[in-house]
């Protein structure tokens, strides 16, 4: 067989994809430097010594005829300490570190670790010499923030054996070998950071269920939309409809305890929101920095159009990483769409026979291949951690379209669908969320951890309230032929409750002090609700009139509620359900 050859010649450009010929013996998948300024570029696809390379950055310049140089490695990311609170671009390069390197336009070939090699890092040791250790095993740790303990772990497909060597508590930068341990007769050495290909997923122990919820904040989604720890969800809507911030609120105020936000050729303008606004932002559960426990993969619209592809790869397997320290992680991605037209303007270049839309034949297993890399597993490693990863996909249909090929392959594999209204963003609904046409499918595997940690009415009132809120539907179409005087007093009492959960607890403002709202202030938010309606209800059976109740002091002081927390909250409540008790037709009568 001949020797494969070291270096190829650029034969052909397009766009972000290059021809080279002289490349035999090189691998699908593997990352080559292109031209003189060695552009990063990985190859996708390989007929003889041809080989087929989409470049990760701008190509313009590039001539046929320059030297293209294969690494003989796919494309990777440094794990260790040091990702929590940095800022990436689509293949791992560190923004601040290019920023100081090249200054604010990045300059092209310019290739830095991923990971400070210089920084030294405080490491304490878990194990101890004659100790036998394996792939997942935990070696050591390191603080890494102020919000997550970083734990060293030995590589997934690391042979088994006994430690001979670890070193003391210390400092010790990332390179360093901090253990040793011979397996199979042979010597091998373990540092604090390790390499692992993106597209390829991290082993894990088994699955488990996915029984836990991720706790939002949101109202209408912990109470009618939950998604699991380990869950997979969509948000799909029109342009204006709020979906990055959204995005913004699951990343901000989620009870996960690691966060990665990847911005998939989002617009430059919405990408600095999130790196100016989360170092700023307090963690709700700890009052530290949200940055502590973020990582941030900025790929604007601007940046090359193949990296986007790779940006997803690259959180979605820092999100297993963090997974298998046994965290919760909840990861963003925003939005698949712009990852989707990546696709497709590589496969035309490719010229690769269309599918529906222009996109590939393989956009559904695309899609398909990045959500199942999420869920709650127990990972390897002999000390049976669990660890999830909860990812949250935007969709952007042109037009609001949700039935165009992204929307609906991305539906067909997660389980919780967000339907953003442009109907309700109109009308300054925000969330801008459809409860009548979104669903969560892990409503039953929750019903029981609802009944342990809230209270076990909770499912009751929820499916209680969201009746309701159906009945208002059906009953908005004959409000708009004949108004709502023509209605019995029974439907006008459905519509006035239907209001009060709309406005007073479905509506929350992200940038108010109601952006966040624990579960238990939202069960007994929405009991209150309830608790009006049904004493509107009694009241109606006593010949009380819905025109009666209209501006009594009552309804105002529940809307009222979700400014109020604490003790303050408590206080409320108590005086709301004592006026409520003392509700009357006697006492409507002679109010003022």
């Amino acid at each position: 067989m001949e020797a494969p050859q070291k270096t190829g010649r650029i034969m052909r450009i397009s766009g972000p994809v290059v021809e080279a010929e002289g490349l035999l013996g090189t691998s699908m998948y593997e990352v080559c430097r292109v031209g003189k300024e060695e552009l990063i570029g990985e190859i996708i696809r390989l007929v003889g010594d041809v080989a087929t390379i989409q470049v990760y950055e701008e190509t313009a310049g590039l001539e046929p005829g320059e030297i293209v140089t294969p690494t003989g490695n796919p494309l990777s990311v440094e794990l260790g300490p040091g990702l929590i609170g940095q800022i990436f671009d689509g293949i791992q390069r560190p923004l601040p570190g290019l920023v100081i390197q090249t200054g604010d336009f990045i300059k092209r070939g310019v290739v830095i670790p991923p990971l400070d090699h210089s920084k030294r890092w405080d490491f304490v040791p878990k194990v101890k010499v004659g100790d036998t250790i394996g792939p997942g095993d935990i070696i050591g740790e390191v603080d890494e923030s102020s919000l997550v303990l970083h734990k060293i772990l030995v590589p997934p497909l690391a042979p088994s054996g006994k430690v001979t060597h670890i070193v003391d508590k210390g400092e010790y930068v990332v390179d360093e070998d901090i253990c040793r341990y011979t397996a199979n007769g042979e010597e091998k050495a373990l540092q604090m950071y390790h390499i692992w290909p993106v597209r390829t997923p991290r082993p894990i122990a088994q699955k488990l269920p996915s029984n836990v919820p991720l706790v939002t904040g949101q109202r209408i989604l912990d109470t009618f939309i939950p998604i699991a720890k380990g869950g997979t969800g969509a948000i799909p809507g029109a342009f204006g409809t709020g979906k990055t911030v959204m995005q913004h609120q699951l990343a901000k105020w989620s009870d996960a305890t690691v966060v990665v936000y990847v911005g998939c050729g989002e617009r430059g303008n919405e990408m600095a929101e999130v790196l100016l606004e989360f170092p700023e932002l307090e963690d709700p559960r700890s009052g530290e920095p949200l940055m502590n426990r973020t990582v941030l993969i900025a790929n604007t619209s601007n940046m090359p159009v193949a990296a986007r592809e790779a940006s997803v790869y690259t959180g979605i397997t820092l999100a297993e990483y963090y997974r298998d320290q046994g965290y919760d992680v909840a990861m963003m991605a925003d939005s698949t769409s712009r990852w989707a037209e990546a696709l497709r303007e590589v496969s035309g270049r490719l010229e690769e026979m269309p599918g529906e839309e222009g996109y590939p034949a393989y956009l559904g297993s695309k899609i398909a291949e990045f959500y199942e890399r999420c869920g709650r597993i127990q990972t390897l490693g002999v000390d049976n951690r669990s660890g999830s990863i909860t990812a949250i996909g935007a969709v952007s249909p042109p037009g609001g379209d949700f039935s165009e090929p992204v929307t609906q392959n991305t539906l067909r594999v997660v389980k919780v669908f967000y339907a953003l209204s442009k109907d309700l963003a109109s009308r300054r609904h925000f969330p801008a969320i459809d409860w009548l046409t979104s669903y969560s499918l892990y409503m039953e595997d929750l019903r029981e951890w609802f009944d342990e940690n809230v209270d076990p009415e909770f499912n009751n009132l929820r499916g209680e309230a969201m009746i309701i809120l159906q009945k208002e539907k059906e009953l908005q179409e004959i409000v708009q032929l004949v108004g709502p005087d023509a209605l019995p007093e029974s439907e006008r009492i459905i519509l006035e409750a239907a209001r009060m959960l709309r406005e007073d607890y479905l509506a929350q403002n992200s940038y108010s002090d109601d952006s966040f709202c624990p579960f238990t202030k939202s069960y007994q938010m929405l009991k209150t609700i309830i608790m009006c309606y049904h004493k509107m209800q009694k009241l109606q059976e006593q010949d009380v009139m819905v025109r009666d109740l209209a501006g009594h002091p009552l309804f105002e002081k529940v809307s009222r509620m979700k400014w109020y927390s604490g003790d303050e909250l408590e206080k409320r409540l108590i005086d709301i359900e004592k006026e409520v008790q003392e509700l009357s037709p006697e006492s409507l009568s002679t109010k003022i």
